[in-house]
């Protein structure tokens, strides 16, 4: 098993955001989480990340439990994440943003400008290397937020609204980015209201709603299931929808 949640909970307060979420990952999947606004998807990812610390449960990585480590120790085992609103910083060039995260893996500056230099031809963004990051428009700073996960060389990858506010062909460009990014070997989960990019990457997708798990499996499966259209849509929804092919579902923004 590479990574696994184990009955999270998240509260704050007398109220649950997460409660009693679990979730295995194996080597190579694509999972995605999905919900209504206010659903408690992106309080969890951030459980996994380390950016929240769980009021219950457990997080391991490799069999190893990591629920205490903090972010940078989860990213020493190889556990990256980007952010839904894109971390850059603005004085420095875009290569200066990418090793920064390559310095995860070596302390010498050439060995990481090196590095930075690789990932940044992969994502496409090579000609870039010496703008200032303060000139990019909302497609390059996503991508970049990438491409500095990348650096860190991680086994797993944490996508947070990797494609909010992209155009629809920014959007396809971004989705075959993630594709070659799993092909390399990456196992990647993906918060994502775009329902388009959860259908075309995800082998399996959790579903939360109220800060619960009501279905977990592939897309076509969660699509269909009437909790979550009624979720997403209402109770007469999921009575008009049953019996039917899988309705298109619209997520909100990231909770």
């Amino acid at each position: 098993m590479l990574l696994e949640a184990r009955g999270i909970t998240k509260a704050f307060g007398s109220f649950k955001a997460v409660d009693d979420a679990s979730v295995t990952l194996e080597q190579g999947d694509i999972l995605g989480l999905i919900g209504p606004n206010g659903a408690g998807k992106s309080t969890f990812f951030n459980c996994l990340t380390g950016d929240l610390q769980a009021t219950a449960g457990r997080v391991l990585f490799e069999g190893r439990d990591i629920t205490d480590l903090p972010p940078e120790g989860r990213a020493e085992l190889g556990l990256a994440r980007t952010f839904q609103v894109p971390q850059t910083f603005e004085g420095m060039t875009v290569l200066e943003n990418v090793m920064i995260g390559a310095f995860l893996r070596t302390s010498h500056r050439a060995e990481a400008e090196t590095k930075a230099r690789g990932v940044l031809e992969r994502v496409g963004m090579i000609r870039l290397a010496d703008a200032p990051a303060r000139s990019l428009g909302t497609p390059g700073r996503k991508r970049l937020e990438i491409a500095r996960a990348l650096a860190t060389e991680p086994k797993v990858l944490l996508l947070d609204e990797a494609m909010a506010g992209l155009t629809a062909r920014e959007v396809q460009l971004a989705i075959d980015l993630v594709r070659d990014i799993h092909r390399s070997g990456i196992t990647l989960v993906i918060v994502e209201h775009i329902m388009e990019v959860i259908m075309s990457l995800a082998s399996r997708v959790m579903v939360f709603h109220q800060g619960k798990e009501i279905a977990c499996g592939s897309p076509r499966e969660v699509t269909s299931n009437p909790a979550v259209i009624a979720a997403y849509l209402g109770t007469r929804a999921a009575k008009a929808a049953a019996g039917h092919a899988p309705i298109e579902l619209m997520g909100g923004p990231n909770t």
